[in-house]
């Protein structure tokens, strides 16, 4: 039984190992506190690829929400407009900040109402596995 124990423990330790395989690291994630009944948030995070290979990130997805895409906020002849993005890549050793003004993570129709405090797990879908985090709803620093 206690063989058994450890060697489950060791799986276990294994399978953390291996879920950082791509060496993406995403610190500070947060997600904008909205008005109660809101349909569309946005969630900040700086990724950063610790690996020797270019990570790109495809996707996003949350039981939280129906839908999370990648977007970006440009400016265009005065004018501030979002669109998506398909992919975004992290050369080696390098970070990429998602965050007000710039990319982000659009998080569509949340499932349950959040409010400051409460956490959230988002996980990005990369080229070479992925990395999820919990982000922190939080008010506008």
């Amino acid at each position: 039984m206690r063989a058994s124990f450890l060697i489950g423990l060791l799986l276990a330790a294994c399978a953390n190992n291996a879920s950082a395989a791509g060496h993406l690291v995403i610190e500070g994630a947060w997600i904008r506190n909205a008005p109660p009944g809101a349909m569309m948030l946005a969630g900040y995070a700086s990724v950063r690829n610790d690996g020797d290979a270019a990570v790109i990130v495809t996707a996003a997805d949350s039981a939280d929400f129906a839908s999370v895409s990648l977007h970006e906020s440009i400016e265009e002849g005065g004018v501030v407009r979002m669109r998506a993005l398909d992919r975004v890549e992290i050369k080696p050793g390098a970070s990429v900040a998602f965050a007000p003004g710039g990319k982000h993570l659009m998080l569509m129709r949340p499932k349950h109402e959040l409010k400051p405090g409460d956490s959230v797990k988002i996980h990005l879908s990369t080229n070479s596995g992925g990395a999820a985090a919990e982000f922190i709803v939080r008010d506008a620093p």
